[in-house]
């Protein structure tokens, strides 16, 4: 069994709470509307880095989570979340090894099907989606390489 590093643990908790919080912050309409996925991106990280922190059951309760915090139909975004969070954990040694560049690219296709997923959720509900859906998918991969770094200086090797 591998040993979690407690500070680790901490970094994880810590940076998801913030990934929250960038989530359902006040934006301008205009941010809002392509702003990334800053949860996912956060889980994501942690599944490439520590799969053995990140697991799919702790990604569908931060799902159930967002999914209370943004006021949508439960289970939807923990179902994208926990999606997402196997493929990577499933994939983590192949995408990690990837230059960041190209794990944006692999990062792209992991937001992509969140996304459907949750288009599948809401198209259930017959609910009309805007054209900018799509948005969000694309700058997740473009902002990629600054939350790696960024979350990379507070994991603790």
């Amino acid at each position: 069994m591998v040993q979690i590093n407690k500070s680790n643990a901490l970094a994880y908790w810590l940076s998801v709470i913030i990934a929250m919080t960038l989530r359902i912050a006040p934006w301008s309409p205009f941010f809002s509307m392509i702003a990334p996925d800053w949860v996912i991106l956060t889980l994501i990280y942690w599944a490439l880095v520590i799969p053995e922190e990140a697991s799919v059951g702790k990604a569908w309760c931060v799902g159930l989570l967002v999914d209370v915090l943004t006021g949508q139909l439960l289970g939807q975004y923990a179902l994208a979340y926990a999606c997402s969070i196997f493929l990577c954990a499933k994939q983590h040694k192949r995408i990690r090894n990837f230059p960041v560049i190209q794990q944006g690219l692999a990062i792209f296709a992991i937001l992509f099907i969140a996304r459907v997923l949750i288009f599948w959720t809401e198209h259930i509900n017959h609910q009309l989606m805007p054209f900018y859906f799509w948005l969000p998918v694309l700058t997740g991969a473009l902002v990629w390489p600054v939350v790696y770094i960024v979350l990379s200086k507070i994991h603790f090797r």
